[in-house]
């Protein structure tokens, strides 16, 4: 970094967001036939428009989905419940076209007497951890990822009851000395009935999301938008098409650190995108954990159909209490990126995956999320002599 002062901004949505709304529908999917055949093979991509859902993609299993089910399931827990949001669960058109997986790829991926599981895809994996916050995440995309939570919360409480499913969130923090100082700007929008006043819109979110959520780091000086075209009444995919996987900053560390390309939702953890960067994520957080360094990024490539990464790759961003080189002999010595023991280590074959398609894979303490476990961090700070 150039400057030791500087701000920084990251953004999330809610789960009502169209996007979103996509990625828990693919991951449902997945959920539902991992928990009737772990060795499903999933590839499922979701797009949603005014009135329509069309379900595509890749599945072998001896599952059985009931799509239609599924759908509308996700669609009424996330609260497109009325009709005159536009788009709604009961009434939405359900299309799916599913094909299996190609045996060009499945050759690769499944495991025999001859060969290894490999890689689902040739790609680059990114896992990042920090230590400014308890979660060893970066402070903006955690703020961002409460706040749109808490427009969420205050919708299905009834705090805020005339509030609708669709909303975004972006946080702009000032850092000092490269330590967050306070929340420079807040933007939020969040979708709301036709009958509420703007001014009465945006007292409510000061008050029950925008100061609960930013606690000390919001100010007098802090600059708050709400609703920035002056009303957000047509939202969800009546306003805005949506389709899995276009929210991976979102999904991943709001900007900071790299990101591969490769999308999560929809995927079983064959693939390396999902389970790879979940690794990654995992080999950071420990290494933060252990203090051998106050920021770490971890990058990790394959080739389809091969079990071993071409390269793993260790940046600490000067930031490291011991050499590098250590680090990265640590991480080779403890660590496998084998997709068959990224799989057993995280234990990934559970049906465990919607929950992560709102609100960000990482920084969650919920046990689902076995990828932000520490428990790897004493024995690396004992191997490294500190």
């Amino acid at each position: 970094m150039s400057s030791k002062n500087y701000c920084f901004s990251s953004e999330s949505v809610t789960e009502g967001h169209p996007d979103k709304i996509c990625d828990q529908i693919s991951d449902a999917v997945l959920d539902e036939l991992i928990r009737q055949d772990k060795k499903s093979r999933v590839a499922v991509e979701t797009a949603a428009t005014a009135g329509l859902v069309i379900v595509m993609g890749e599945i072998t299993t001896n599952g059985y989905v009931e799509f239609q089910k599924v759908v509308r399931d996700v669609i009424r827990d996330i609260g497109y419940t009325k009709p005159e949001y536009l788009f709604d669960y009961r009434t939405c058109g359900v299309l799916t076209s599913i094909h299996e997986q190609s045996p060009d790829i499945a050759q690769g991926v499944d495991t025999s007497k001859e060969h290894e599981q490999g890689a689902g895809d040739q790609g680059i994996m990114f896992g990042f951890a920090t230590r400014e916050t308890p979660e060893l995440m970066p402070l903006p995309i955690t703020l961002a990822h409460k706040l749109a939570k808490k427009l969420a919360e205050v919708r299905k409480n009834g705090t805020l009851p005339y509030l609708r499913p669709d909303g975004k969130t972006q946080v702009t923090l000032e850092y000092n000395n490269h330590k967050p100082k306070r929340a420079h700007t807040v933007v939020i929008a969040a979708q709301h009935d036709d009958n509420v006043h703007l001014d009465k819109v945006k007292k409510d979110i000061l008050e029950e999301v925008v100061k609960p959520v930013c606690g000390d780091y919001y100010d007098t000086n802090t600059i708050v938008h709400v609703n920035g075209t002056g009303k957000f009444v047509l939202g969800g995919p009546a306003a805005d098409t949506g389709v899995t996987g276009r929210k991976i900053i979102i999904d991943t560390y709001g900007g900071r650190g790299h990101h591969g390309g490769g999308c999560f939702s929809g995927k079983d953890p064959s693939k390396v995108d999902r389970s790879g960067a979940y690794m990654a994520r995992y080999v950071a957080k420990n290494i933060v954990a252990a203090g051998l360094a106050d920021q770490c990024e971890v990058q990790i490539s394959y080739v389809i159909g091969v079990a071993k990464p071409l390269s793993i790759f260790i940046e600490t961003r000067g930031t490291a209490k011991i050499p590098v080189e250590k680090i990265e002999k640590l991480v080779v010595d403890n660590f496998s990126f084998k997709p068959v023991d990224m799989i057993r280590k995280l234990d990934l074959l559970r049906p465990i995956y919607k929950k992560t398609a709102s609100y960000g894979h990482f920084g969650r303490e919920d046990p689902e999320f076995t990828w932000e476990k520490t428990d790897l961090a004493e024995k690396l700070r004992r191997e490294a002599g500190l």
